[in-house]
């Protein structure tokens, strides 16, 4: 019908417009799958809006399953530079992505969409069916196992947020074939491309993002920590980092400031707090009341954390530290020394590359973050 024709059209200009879309064969993707299909509780200017539809939620209302949104689809579907021809699997079904990859791989390709929730694949099936994508292989299952049926791969697109690379998505995907993934490092998810490169995987591109979180043996979950108003977030293999007390941030406060400024909105400043990961032992994110999701630094007294104020231009901030404890002097330092180091050497170069090994594999020169199946490596270049 019209209306949704025209919805459909102003969506895509706009991904357009926006710069997420510059393939012209991603956005015929877009042109040509029916989002409203996929969404069909959705008022029809829900469905076309470049935002998330939530599709379940768990008891704690927490979002297990939805229809991502558009732009960061776009996104992904770029980073995968699916093509004719290709195999695709999807970890993490919804059906909207599956028909859009259907799309791209074409008449000669294949696409097989898993999840482990049965009332979202047999949602996936019957949308997919309604909209003409009957040809999609839904399969209930973990997707942390793959689907060996269909290997080998040329791309697989996880569509969840997964704390490693599982041991099957290497396997069954084929020399030279790519993977793009929500990868969970140091408290930020990010989409990264990674091409396998012999028998790991190296990084082609990655782009802030956000998803809901990986099911089944594939689930993991930071370690929080809770103090007054606030908590601490830890990766799983940080088990052993001491931390604070809960009542450390009503200790008195010492503060620095760098003089260093960037523009609020400036994703740039998530590359900072990856560097302080990077270089900073008992890194950690400081979320609550008023501090929302800081980098930060502890010990088994202190905590040290980055603080913004405005700076002097309008939608500039800048950056400086805040602590408590009685190494706040002396956390505070590094923090900014490592502020001062991004600044001068980092900030305007290509930002971080990543590498994936499986464990027990050689690995290359960087700061390695072990995960049960696998050691993420992160190397900045100058």
């Amino acid at each position: 019908m019209a209306e949704v024709d025209s919805l459909r059209t102003s969506l895509v200009r706009h991904l357009v417009t926006e710069g997420t879309i510059h393939d012209r064969r991603v956005a015929a993707a877009f042109e040509a799958v029916p989002r409203h299909l996929f969404v069909p509780d959705a008022p029809l200017d829900i469905a076309y809006a470049d935002d998330v539809v939530p599709m379940k939620r768990n008891r704690a209302g927490v979002v297990v399953s939805s229809v991502s949104q558009p732009s960061i689809i776009a996104l992904m579907l770029e980073q995968a530079a699916i093509r004719p021809g290709d195999r695709v699997l999807e970890i993490g079904s919804g059906g909207y992505n599956a028909a859009l990859m259907r799309e791209l791989a074409g008449s000669g390709g294949a696409v097989t969409t898993v999840d482990i929730d049965p009332e979202v694949t047999d949602r996936a099936r019957t949308l997919l069916d309604e909209a003409g994508y009957d040809d999609v292989a839904v399969v209930r299952a973990d997707g942390t196992f793959g689907d060996p049926d269909g290997a080998p791969y040329d791309r697989i697109v996880v569509t969840v947020t997964a704390w490693d690379i599982a041991t099957a998505w290497l396997r069954q995907l084929r020399p030279l074939g790519r993977i793009v993934v929500p990868l969970r490092v140091r408290g930020q998810t990010r989409s990264i491309a990674f091409d396998r490169v012999g028998d790991h995987l190296e990084s082609r591109s990655t782009t802030i993002c956000g998803f809901v979180s990986m099911q089944g043996a594939g689930a993991n979950y930071e370690r929080l920590i809770p103090l007054d108003d606030a908590g601490l977030s830890f990766d799983e293999d940080q088990e052993d980092e001491p931390h604070p007390s809960d009542d450390v941030l009503t200790l008195p406060v010492e503060q620095t400031w760098s003089g260093v400024e960037v523009h609020r909105q400036d994703p740039v400043l998530l590359d900072l707090y990856l560097w302080l990961a990077t270089t900073l032992p008992g890194y950690c994110v400081l979320s609550g009341d008023g501090l929302k999701w800081v980098g930060a630094v502890a010990t088994a007294d202190s905590l040290a954390y980055v603080v913004l104020r405005p700076g002097r231009s309008d939608g500039q901030v800048e950056l400086g530290c805040s602590g408590h404890g009685p190494d706040a002097a002396e956390l505070i330092d590094r923090v900014l020394e490592q502020v001062h180091v991004w600044d001068r050497t980092l900030r305007h170069g290509p930002g971080p590359t990543f590498e994936v090994h499986a464990a027990g594999d050689v690995l290359s020169p960087g700061f390695h973050i072990a995960r049960r199946h696998s050691y993420i490596t992160v190397n900045w270049e100058v």
